[in-house]
Protein backbone atom coordinates (compact mmCIF):
# COMPACT_ATOMS: atom_id res chain seq x y z
CA UNK A 1 0.00 0.00 0.00
CA UNK A 2 2.74 2.43 0.98
CA UNK A 3 4.74 1.40 -2.06
CA UNK A 4 1.80 2.18 -4.30
CA UNK A 5 1.38 5.57 -2.65
CA UNK A 6 5.05 6.32 -3.07
CA UNK A 7 4.96 5.19 -6.73
CA UNK A 8 1.88 7.23 -7.65
CA UNK A 9 3.56 10.69 -7.42
CA UNK A 10 6.39 9.41 -9.60
CA UNK A 11 3.90 8.27 -12.21
CA UNK A 12 2.13 11.65 -12.11
CA UNK A 13 5.42 13.52 -12.42
CA UNK A 14 6.43 11.44 -15.43
CA UNK A 15 3.06 12.00 -17.07
CA UNK A 16 3.20 15.76 -16.47
CA UNK A 17 6.79 15.94 -17.71
CA UNK A 18 5.87 14.03 -20.85
CA UNK A 19 2.88 16.29 -21.47
CA UNK A 20 5.00 19.41 -21.04
CA UNK A 21 7.64 18.05 -23.42
CA UNK A 22 4.95 17.17 -25.96
CA UNK A 23 3.43 20.66 -25.79
CA UNK A 24 6.85 22.28 -26.10
CA UNK A 25 7.73 20.11 -29.09
CA UNK A 26 4.40 20.86 -30.76
CA UNK A 27 4.85 24.63 -30.27
CA UNK A 28 8.38 24.45 -31.66
CA UNK A 29 7.24 22.43 -34.69
CA UNK A 30 4.37 24.84 -35.35
CA UNK A 31 6.76 27.80 -35.19
CA UNK A 32 9.15 26.07 -37.61
CA UNK A 33 6.28 25.41 -40.02
CA UNK A 34 5.08 29.01 -39.91
CA UNK A 35 8.56 30.20 -40.93
CA UNK A 36 7.95 28.52 -44.30
CA UNK A 37 5.56 31.35 -45.19
CA UNK A 38 8.63 33.39 -46.18
CA UNK A 39 10.31 30.53 -48.09
CA UNK A 40 9.88 29.65 -51.74
CA UNK A 41 7.05 27.36 -52.79
CA UNK A 42 9.56 24.68 -53.86
CA UNK A 43 11.28 24.77 -50.45
CA UNK A 44 7.93 24.65 -48.64
CA UNK A 45 6.87 21.68 -50.78
CA UNK A 46 10.11 19.84 -50.01
CA UNK A 47 9.90 20.32 -46.25
CA UNK A 48 6.17 19.56 -46.17
CA UNK A 49 6.35 16.35 -48.19
CA UNK A 50 9.43 14.99 -46.40
CA UNK A 51 8.10 15.86 -42.95
CA UNK A 52 4.58 14.66 -43.72
CA UNK A 53 5.86 11.38 -45.15
CA UNK A 54 8.00 10.79 -42.06
CA UNK A 55 5.03 11.48 -39.76
CA UNK A 56 2.77 9.18 -41.78
CA UNK A 57 5.33 6.37 -41.62
CA UNK A 58 5.64 7.01 -37.89
CA UNK A 59 1.90 6.47 -37.40
CA UNK A 60 2.18 3.19 -39.31
CA UNK A 61 5.31 1.88 -37.58
CA UNK A 62 4.78 3.06 -34.00
CA UNK A 63 2.27 0.28 -33.11
CA UNK A 64 4.60 -2.35 -34.55
CA UNK A 65 7.55 -1.08 -32.51
CA UNK A 66 5.74 -0.24 -29.26
CA UNK A 67 3.48 -3.31 -29.19
CA UNK A 68 0.92 -1.59 -26.94
CA UNK A 69 -2.60 -2.96 -26.83
CA UNK A 70 -5.28 -1.00 -28.68
CA UNK A 71 -8.10 0.17 -26.36
CA UNK A 72 -10.34 0.35 -29.45
CA UNK A 73 -9.55 -3.17 -30.64
CA UNK A 74 -12.65 -4.35 -32.58
CA UNK A 75 -12.48 -7.73 -30.84
CA UNK A 76 -13.39 -6.03 -27.57
CA UNK A 77 -16.82 -5.19 -29.00
CA UNK A 78 -17.64 -8.60 -30.45
CA UNK A 79 -19.83 -9.51 -27.44
CA UNK A 80 -22.26 -6.63 -28.08
CA UNK A 81 -23.53 -7.87 -31.44
CA UNK A 82 -23.00 -4.52 -33.20
CA UNK A 83 -23.16 -4.24 -37.02
CA UNK A 84 -19.65 -4.16 -38.52
CA UNK A 85 -20.01 -1.06 -40.75
CA UNK A 86 -21.30 1.38 -38.10
CA UNK A 87 -18.81 0.06 -35.55
CA UNK A 88 -15.92 0.59 -37.98
CA UNK A 89 -17.01 4.21 -38.53
CA UNK A 90 -17.44 4.88 -34.80
CA UNK A 91 -14.06 3.38 -33.93
CA UNK A 92 -12.39 5.43 -36.65
CA UNK A 93 -13.95 8.64 -35.34
CA UNK A 94 -13.04 7.71 -31.76
CA UNK A 95 -9.48 7.08 -32.88
CA UNK A 96 -9.26 10.69 -34.03
CA UNK A 97 -9.76 11.79 -30.39
CA UNK A 98 -6.20 11.08 -29.32
CA UNK A 99 -3.17 13.10 -28.30
CA UNK A 100 -1.11 12.26 -31.43
CA UNK A 101 -4.03 13.29 -33.64
CA UNK A 102 -4.47 16.57 -31.74
CA UNK A 103 -0.79 17.33 -32.31
CA UNK A 104 -1.21 16.49 -35.99
CA UNK A 105 -4.25 18.80 -36.20
CA UNK A 106 -2.26 21.67 -34.69
CA UNK A 107 0.50 21.13 -37.24
CA UNK A 108 -2.12 20.88 -39.99
CA UNK A 109 -3.61 24.28 -39.08
CA UNK A 110 -0.15 25.84 -39.38
CA UNK A 111 0.32 24.09 -42.69
CA UNK A 112 -2.92 25.55 -44.02
CA UNK A 113 -1.67 29.03 -43.07
CA UNK A 114 1.64 28.36 -44.83
CA UNK A 115 -0.01 27.33 -48.09
CA UNK A 116 -2.45 30.22 -47.85
CA UNK A 117 0.55 32.57 -47.76
CA UNK A 118 1.77 30.91 -50.98
CA UNK A 119 -1.53 31.51 -52.77
CA UNK A 120 -3.37 28.25 -52.06
CA UNK A 121 -7.05 28.76 -51.08
CA UNK A 122 -7.60 27.67 -47.50
CA UNK A 123 -10.30 25.10 -48.42
CA UNK A 124 -7.79 23.30 -50.67
CA UNK A 125 -5.12 23.38 -47.97
CA UNK A 126 -7.58 22.18 -45.33
CA UNK A 127 -8.72 19.35 -47.61
CA UNK A 128 -5.14 18.16 -48.11
CA UNK A 129 -4.49 18.28 -44.36
CA UNK A 130 -7.72 16.37 -43.72
CA UNK A 131 -6.64 13.66 -46.15
CA UNK A 132 -3.27 13.46 -44.42
CA UNK A 133 -4.82 13.15 -40.94
CA UNK A 134 -7.25 10.47 -42.13
CA UNK A 135 -4.38 8.56 -43.75
CA UNK A 136 -2.35 8.67 -40.53
CA UNK A 137 -5.30 7.62 -38.37
CA UNK A 138 -6.29 4.76 -40.67
CA UNK A 139 -2.71 3.51 -40.91
CA UNK A 140 -2.46 3.52 -37.11
CA UNK A 141 -5.74 1.62 -36.75
CA UNK A 142 -4.78 -0.98 -39.34
CA UNK A 143 -1.27 -1.34 -37.93
CA UNK A 144 -2.56 -1.85 -34.39
CA UNK A 145 -5.06 -4.44 -35.63
CA UNK A 146 -2.32 -6.34 -37.47
CA UNK A 147 -0.03 -6.12 -34.45
CA UNK A 148 -2.75 -7.44 -32.13
CA UNK A 149 -3.58 -10.32 -34.48
CA UNK A 150 -0.12 -11.52 -35.47
CA UNK A 151 2.71 -9.95 -33.48
CA UNK A 152 1.49 -9.25 -29.97
CA UNK A 153 1.89 -12.85 -28.79
CA UNK A 154 5.51 -12.85 -30.01
CA UNK A 155 6.31 -9.41 -28.57
CA UNK A 156 9.60 -9.24 -26.71
CA UNK A 157 12.50 -6.89 -26.32
CA UNK A 158 14.34 -8.88 -28.99
CA UNK A 159 11.58 -8.26 -31.55
CA UNK A 160 11.43 -4.59 -30.58
CA UNK A 161 15.19 -4.42 -31.07
CA UNK A 162 14.83 -5.85 -34.57
CA UNK A 163 12.26 -3.18 -35.44
CA UNK A 164 14.50 -0.43 -34.05
CA UNK A 165 17.44 -1.70 -36.10
CA UNK A 166 15.31 -1.78 -39.23
CA UNK A 167 14.29 1.85 -38.68
CA UNK A 168 17.91 2.76 -37.92
CA UNK A 169 19.08 1.24 -41.19
CA UNK A 170 16.71 3.55 -43.10
CA UNK A 171 16.64 6.73 -41.02
CA UNK A 172 20.35 7.32 -40.41
CA UNK A 173 21.52 7.03 -44.05
CA UNK A 174 18.65 9.24 -45.20
CA UNK A 175 19.39 11.80 -42.48
CA UNK A 176 23.10 11.88 -43.32
CA UNK A 177 22.29 12.29 -47.00
CA UNK A 178 19.85 15.15 -46.41
CA UNK A 179 22.22 16.97 -44.07
CA UNK A 180 24.99 16.80 -46.67
CA UNK A 181 23.03 18.58 -49.39
CA UNK A 182 23.88 22.20 -50.18
CA UNK A 183 20.74 24.24 -50.83
CA UNK A 184 22.30 27.58 -51.90
CA UNK A 185 18.87 29.17 -52.17
CA UNK A 186 17.35 26.38 -54.28
CA UNK A 187 16.19 22.82 -53.70
CA UNK A 188 18.97 20.34 -54.64
CA UNK A 189 18.10 18.13 -57.65
CA UNK A 190 18.34 14.83 -55.71
CA UNK A 191 15.89 16.19 -53.17
CA UNK A 192 13.50 17.37 -55.86
CA UNK A 193 13.51 13.89 -57.35
CA UNK A 194 12.86 12.31 -53.96
CA UNK A 195 9.99 14.69 -53.24
CA UNK A 196 8.49 14.05 -56.67
CA UNK A 197 8.53 10.32 -55.99
CA UNK A 198 7.05 10.67 -52.49
CA UNK A 199 4.29 12.91 -53.84
CA UNK A 200 2.97 9.94 -55.81
CA UNK A 201 3.02 7.52 -52.87
CA UNK A 202 0.35 6.97 -50.19
CA UNK A 203 2.56 8.49 -47.49
CA UNK A 204 3.24 11.79 -49.26
CA UNK A 205 0.42 12.44 -51.73
CA UNK A 206 -1.95 14.20 -49.33
CA UNK A 207 0.80 16.55 -48.11
CA UNK A 208 1.89 17.38 -51.66
CA UNK A 209 -1.62 18.14 -52.93
CA UNK A 210 -1.82 21.82 -51.80
CA UNK A 211 1.63 22.63 -53.15
CA UNK A 212 0.88 21.20 -56.57
CA UNK A 213 -1.91 23.77 -56.94
CA UNK A 214 0.81 26.42 -57.00
CA UNK A 215 3.73 24.63 -58.66
CA UNK A 216 1.74 22.66 -61.27
CA UNK A 217 -0.54 25.51 -62.32
CA UNK A 218 -3.59 24.37 -60.42
CA UNK A 219 -3.73 20.82 -61.82
CA UNK A 220 -2.77 18.53 -58.91
CA UNK A 221 -4.57 15.52 -60.33
CA UNK A 222 -1.89 12.90 -59.61
CA UNK A 223 -1.34 13.64 -55.91
CA UNK A 224 -5.05 14.18 -55.27
CA UNK A 225 -5.95 10.89 -56.95
CA UNK A 226 -3.36 8.94 -54.96
CA UNK A 227 -4.39 10.59 -51.68
CA UNK A 228 -8.11 9.91 -52.15
CA UNK A 229 -7.52 6.33 -53.27
CA UNK A 230 -5.25 5.76 -50.26
CA UNK A 231 -7.92 6.89 -47.82
CA UNK A 232 -10.60 4.85 -49.61
CA UNK A 233 -8.51 1.66 -49.71
CA UNK A 234 -7.45 1.99 -46.06
CA UNK A 235 -11.06 2.62 -45.04
CA UNK A 236 -12.20 -0.51 -46.88
CA UNK A 237 -9.39 -2.51 -45.33
CA UNK A 238 -10.33 -1.22 -41.87
CA UNK A 239 -13.97 -2.19 -42.46
CA UNK A 240 -12.87 -5.70 -43.47
CA UNK A 241 -10.73 -6.00 -40.33
CA UNK A 242 -13.68 -4.99 -38.13
CA UNK A 243 -15.99 -7.42 -39.92
CA UNK A 244 -13.48 -10.25 -39.54
CA UNK A 245 -13.03 -9.47 -35.84
CA UNK A 246 -16.78 -9.54 -35.22
CA UNK A 247 -17.62 -12.61 -37.29
CA UNK A 248 -14.71 -14.97 -36.58
CA UNK A 249 -13.56 -16.87 -33.53
CA UNK A 250 -10.38 -15.53 -32.03
CA UNK A 251 -7.55 -17.98 -32.35
CA UNK A 252 -5.84 -19.12 -29.14
CA UNK A 253 -3.15 -16.78 -27.89
CA UNK A 254 0.09 -18.39 -26.79
CA UNK A 255 1.53 -15.52 -24.77
CA UNK A 256 2.37 -17.70 -21.79
CA UNK A 257 4.05 -20.29 -23.99
CA UNK A 258 6.32 -17.72 -25.59
CA UNK A 259 7.02 -15.79 -22.41
CA UNK A 260 10.71 -15.70 -21.56
CA UNK A 261 11.86 -17.56 -24.68
CA UNK A 262 13.70 -14.55 -26.03
CA UNK A 263 15.01 -15.09 -29.55
CA UNK A 264 13.30 -18.50 -29.71
CA UNK A 265 9.96 -16.71 -29.42
CA UNK A 266 10.89 -14.33 -32.26
CA UNK A 267 12.52 -16.69 -34.75
CA UNK A 268 10.37 -18.77 -37.12
CA UNK A 269 9.46 -22.24 -35.95
CA UNK A 270 11.72 -23.94 -38.48
CA UNK A 271 15.06 -25.76 -38.15
CA UNK A 272 16.87 -22.74 -39.56
CA UNK A 273 14.96 -20.45 -37.18
CA UNK A 274 15.97 -22.62 -34.23
CA UNK A 275 19.62 -22.52 -35.23
CA UNK A 276 19.42 -18.76 -35.74
CA UNK A 277 17.81 -18.22 -32.32
CA UNK A 278 20.40 -20.32 -30.53
CA UNK A 279 23.22 -18.59 -32.42
CA UNK A 280 21.81 -15.18 -31.48
CA UNK A 281 21.78 -16.17 -27.81
CA UNK A 282 25.42 -17.23 -28.05
CA UNK A 283 26.55 -14.19 -30.01
CA UNK A 284 25.00 -11.67 -27.63
CA UNK A 285 25.90 -13.44 -24.34
CA UNK A 286 29.18 -15.27 -24.91
CA UNK A 287 32.20 -13.05 -24.27
CA UNK A 288 34.13 -14.79 -27.07
CA UNK A 289 31.65 -13.51 -29.64
CA UNK A 290 31.21 -10.10 -28.00
CA UNK A 291 34.95 -9.42 -28.12
CA UNK A 292 34.98 -10.14 -31.85
CA UNK A 293 31.99 -7.87 -32.48
CA UNK A 294 33.56 -4.97 -30.57
CA UNK A 295 37.01 -5.51 -32.05
CA UNK A 296 35.92 -5.22 -35.69
CA UNK A 297 34.97 -1.52 -35.79
CA UNK A 298 37.87 -0.61 -33.50
CA UNK A 299 40.42 -2.44 -35.64
CA UNK A 300 38.97 -0.93 -38.80
CA UNK A 301 39.05 2.60 -37.40
CA UNK A 302 42.65 2.24 -36.21
CA UNK A 303 43.77 1.65 -39.79
CA UNK A 304 43.24 5.36 -40.45
CA UNK A 305 46.05 6.36 -38.08
CA UNK A 306 49.05 5.04 -40.06
CA UNK A 307 47.53 6.38 -43.27
CA UNK A 308 47.15 9.86 -41.79
CA UNK A 309 50.66 9.72 -40.29
CA UNK A 310 52.03 8.71 -43.69
CA UNK A 311 50.47 11.84 -45.22
CA UNK A 312 47.40 10.36 -46.91
CA UNK A 313 44.70 13.08 -47.10
CA UNK A 314 41.79 12.62 -44.73
CA UNK A 315 39.21 12.48 -47.53
CA UNK A 316 40.94 9.35 -48.87
CA UNK A 317 41.95 7.74 -45.56
CA UNK A 318 38.35 7.90 -44.30
CA UNK A 319 37.27 5.54 -47.09
CA UNK A 320 39.43 2.64 -45.85
CA UNK A 321 37.88 1.56 -42.51
CA UNK A 322 34.34 0.75 -43.70
CA UNK A 323 35.29 -1.73 -46.50
CA UNK A 324 37.77 -3.28 -44.09
CA UNK A 325 35.04 -3.60 -41.43
CA UNK A 326 32.74 -5.22 -44.01
CA UNK A 327 35.47 -7.73 -44.80
CA UNK A 328 36.08 -8.49 -41.10
CA UNK A 329 32.36 -8.91 -40.40
CA UNK A 330 32.11 -11.46 -43.19
CA UNK A 331 35.27 -13.16 -41.93
CA UNK A 332 34.01 -13.57 -38.34
CA UNK A 333 31.96 -16.80 -38.90
CA UNK A 334 34.83 -18.60 -40.65
CA UNK A 335 35.30 -20.80 -37.54
CA UNK A 336 31.84 -20.50 -36.01
CA UNK A 337 31.37 -24.26 -35.74
CA UNK A 338 34.41 -24.51 -33.44
CA UNK A 339 33.04 -21.77 -31.17
CA UNK A 340 29.74 -23.65 -31.21
CA UNK A 341 31.24 -27.13 -30.79
CA UNK A 342 29.42 -27.74 -27.51
CA UNK A 343 26.05 -27.59 -29.31
CA UNK A 344 26.81 -28.87 -32.81
CA UNK A 345 25.87 -32.40 -31.74
CA UNK A 346 22.24 -31.22 -31.47
CA UNK A 347 22.23 -30.25 -35.13
CA UNK A 348 23.76 -33.51 -36.28
CA UNK A 349 21.80 -35.70 -33.90
CA UNK A 350 18.46 -34.16 -34.95
CA UNK A 351 19.25 -34.70 -38.64
CA UNK A 352 19.01 -31.02 -39.46
CA UNK A 353 19.70 -30.09 -43.08
CA UNK A 354 22.99 -28.48 -43.87
CA UNK A 355 21.31 -25.44 -45.46
CA UNK A 356 19.41 -24.73 -42.25
CA UNK A 357 22.61 -24.95 -40.22
CA UNK A 358 24.59 -22.74 -42.57
CA UNK A 359 21.94 -20.01 -42.90
CA UNK A 360 20.97 -20.05 -39.23
CA UNK A 361 24.55 -19.48 -38.13
CA UNK A 362 24.88 -16.40 -40.34
CA UNK A 363 21.82 -14.60 -38.94
CA UNK A 364 23.64 -13.03 -35.95
CA UNK A 365 26.42 -11.48 -38.00
CA UNK A 366 23.88 -10.23 -40.54
CA UNK A 367 21.82 -8.67 -37.76
CA UNK A 368 24.90 -6.90 -36.43
CA UNK A 369 26.78 -6.00 -39.59
CA UNK A 370 23.97 -4.73 -41.81
CA UNK A 371 22.90 -1.89 -39.45
CA UNK A 372 26.52 -0.97 -38.71
CA UNK A 373 27.42 -0.79 -42.40
CA UNK A 374 24.18 1.00 -43.28
CA UNK A 375 25.12 3.76 -40.85
CA UNK A 376 28.88 3.77 -41.51
CA UNK A 377 28.78 3.88 -45.33
CA UNK A 378 26.89 7.21 -45.68
CA UNK A 379 28.90 8.73 -42.82
CA UNK A 380 32.10 7.72 -44.59
CA UNK A 381 30.99 9.16 -47.90
CA UNK A 382 29.91 12.35 -46.12
CA UNK A 383 33.40 12.57 -44.59
CA UNK A 384 34.91 12.10 -48.04
CA UNK A 385 32.73 14.89 -49.43
CA UNK A 386 31.71 13.37 -52.79
CA UNK A 387 28.31 11.71 -52.71
CA UNK A 388 28.82 10.43 -56.23
CA UNK A 389 30.97 7.69 -54.67
CA UNK A 390 28.11 6.29 -52.59
CA UNK A 391 27.07 3.58 -55.11
CA UNK A 392 30.67 2.44 -55.50
CA UNK A 393 31.15 2.25 -51.73
CA UNK A 394 27.96 0.23 -51.36
CA UNK A 395 29.06 -2.19 -54.08
CA UNK A 396 32.56 -2.68 -52.62
CA UNK A 397 31.28 -3.26 -49.07
CA UNK A 398 28.53 -5.63 -50.25
CA UNK A 399 31.00 -7.67 -52.30
CA UNK A 400 33.56 -7.96 -49.49
CA UNK A 401 30.96 -8.74 -46.82
CA UNK A 402 28.86 -11.27 -48.73
CA UNK A 403 31.87 -12.97 -50.35
CA UNK A 404 33.53 -13.40 -46.97
CA UNK A 405 30.29 -14.83 -45.54
CA UNK A 406 30.05 -17.33 -48.39
CA UNK A 407 33.64 -18.46 -47.94
CA UNK A 408 33.20 -18.59 -44.16
CA UNK A 409 30.26 -20.96 -44.61
CA UNK A 410 32.63 -23.36 -46.32
CA UNK A 411 35.65 -22.80 -44.07
CA UNK A 412 33.83 -23.44 -40.79
CA UNK A 413 32.99 -27.04 -41.83
CA UNK A 414 36.02 -27.80 -44.01
CA UNK A 415 38.79 -26.56 -41.73
CA UNK A 416 37.60 -25.87 -38.17
CA UNK A 417 40.35 -25.33 -35.60
CA UNK A 418 40.38 -25.30 -31.81
CA UNK A 419 39.40 -22.11 -29.96
CA UNK A 420 38.80 -21.07 -26.35
CA UNK A 421 36.14 -23.16 -24.63
CA UNK A 422 32.84 -21.63 -23.50
CA UNK A 423 33.40 -19.73 -20.26
CA UNK A 424 37.15 -19.26 -20.84
CA UNK A 425 38.72 -15.90 -21.48
CA UNK A 426 38.35 -14.86 -25.14
CA UNK A 427 42.05 -13.95 -25.10
CA UNK A 428 43.07 -17.46 -24.00
CA UNK A 429 43.79 -19.60 -27.06
CA UNK A 430 44.58 -23.33 -26.94
CA UNK A 431 47.67 -24.85 -28.46
CA UNK A 432 47.14 -26.03 -32.02
CA UNK A 433 48.98 -28.63 -34.05
CA UNK A 434 49.66 -27.66 -37.66
CA UNK A 435 48.86 -24.53 -39.63
CA UNK A 436 45.28 -25.42 -40.59
CA UNK A 437 43.82 -22.51 -38.63
CA UNK A 438 46.08 -19.92 -40.22
CA UNK A 439 45.40 -21.31 -43.68
CA UNK A 440 41.63 -21.20 -43.16
CA UNK A 441 41.78 -17.60 -41.95
CA UNK A 442 43.99 -16.52 -44.82
CA UNK A 443 41.93 -18.25 -47.50
CA UNK A 444 38.70 -16.59 -46.37
CA UNK A 445 40.31 -13.18 -45.96
CA UNK A 446 42.32 -13.11 -49.17
CA UNK A 447 39.68 -15.03 -51.13
CA UNK A 448 37.06 -12.39 -50.44
CA UNK A 449 39.45 -9.68 -51.63
CA UNK A 450 40.34 -11.56 -54.80
CA UNK A 451 36.70 -12.30 -55.65
CA UNK A 452 35.83 -8.66 -55.05
CA UNK A 453 38.60 -7.43 -57.36
CA UNK A 454 36.23 -6.21 -60.14
CA UNK A 455 34.20 -4.10 -57.70
CA UNK A 456 37.40 -2.79 -56.10
CA UNK A 457 38.82 -1.87 -59.50
CA UNK A 458 35.74 0.02 -60.64
CA UNK A 459 35.55 1.67 -57.23
CA UNK A 460 39.15 2.82 -57.61
CA UNK A 461 38.39 4.27 -61.05
CA UNK A 462 35.44 6.15 -59.57
CA UNK A 463 37.65 7.44 -56.76
CA UNK A 464 40.20 8.79 -59.23
CA UNK A 465 37.54 10.90 -60.94
CA UNK A 466 35.72 8.64 -63.41
CA UNK A 467 32.30 8.76 -61.73
CA UNK A 468 30.72 6.86 -64.60
CA UNK A 469 32.21 3.70 -63.06
CA UNK A 470 30.20 3.99 -59.82
CA UNK A 471 27.27 2.10 -61.32
CA UNK A 472 29.56 -0.70 -62.51
CA UNK A 473 31.10 -0.93 -59.03
CA UNK A 474 27.66 -1.09 -57.42
CA UNK A 475 26.11 -3.79 -59.58
CA UNK A 476 29.26 -5.88 -59.93
CA UNK A 477 29.75 -5.81 -56.16
CA UNK A 478 26.18 -6.85 -55.46
CA UNK A 479 26.26 -9.57 -58.12
CA UNK A 480 29.58 -11.02 -56.94
CA UNK A 481 28.54 -10.91 -53.31
CA UNK A 482 25.17 -12.58 -53.84
CA UNK A 483 26.60 -15.32 -56.09
CA UNK A 484 29.51 -16.15 -53.76
CA UNK A 485 27.16 -16.05 -50.76
CA UNK A 486 24.71 -18.49 -52.37
CA UNK A 487 27.42 -20.82 -53.69
CA UNK A 488 29.23 -20.77 -50.35
CA UNK A 489 26.09 -21.73 -48.44
CA UNK A 490 25.36 -24.54 -50.93
CA UNK A 491 28.86 -25.99 -50.73
CA UNK A 492 29.01 -25.57 -46.96
CA UNK A 493 25.64 -27.30 -46.56
CA UNK A 494 26.78 -30.24 -48.69
CA UNK A 495 30.05 -30.59 -46.77
CA UNK A 496 28.19 -30.34 -43.44
CA UNK A 497 25.98 -33.27 -44.43
CA UNK A 498 28.85 -35.45 -45.69
CA UNK A 499 31.29 -34.71 -42.87
CA UNK A 500 28.85 -34.90 -39.96
CA UNK A 501 30.74 -37.75 -38.27
CA UNK A 502 34.07 -35.91 -38.62
CA UNK A 503 32.50 -32.78 -37.18
CA UNK A 504 31.25 -34.75 -34.19
CA UNK A 505 34.79 -36.09 -33.65
CA UNK A 506 36.15 -32.55 -33.82
CA UNK A 507 33.58 -31.32 -31.33
CA UNK A 508 34.45 -34.11 -28.89
CA UNK A 509 38.20 -33.63 -29.25
CA UNK A 510 38.11 -29.87 -28.65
Amino acid sequence: MLGALRGEPVHVVRMVAGLVALIAGTVLACWALLTLRDATSAAALTVTVLGGSAVTLGFALAPLMAGTSDPLDPRRFSVFGLPPAPLAAVLLLAGLLSVPTFVLIALGVCLVLVWQAHGVPWPAGAFGVMLGILTCSLLARVSMAVTAAFIRERRSRELTGVFVLAVLVVVVPVGVFLSSLEWRGTVPPPLRAAVGALALTPVGASWAYPAERVIDDGAPTAALTVAVLTVAILACFWALIVRHALTSTERPVAVREHGGLGWFGVAPGTPGGGVAARSLVYWFRDSRYLVNIVAVPIAAAITMLPLLIAGVPFEYAVLVPVPLAALFFGWLPHNDLAYDSSAVWMHIGSGIRGVSDRIGRLVPVLLVAVPVLAVAVPLTVAGHGRWALLPAMVGVCASLFLSALGLSSISSVVAPYAVARPGDSPFQQPQRVGAGGAVAQGVVFLGAIVLSAPALWWGWLALTGDYSQTTAALWSGLAIGVVVFAVGISIGASVFTRRSSRLMEFAEST
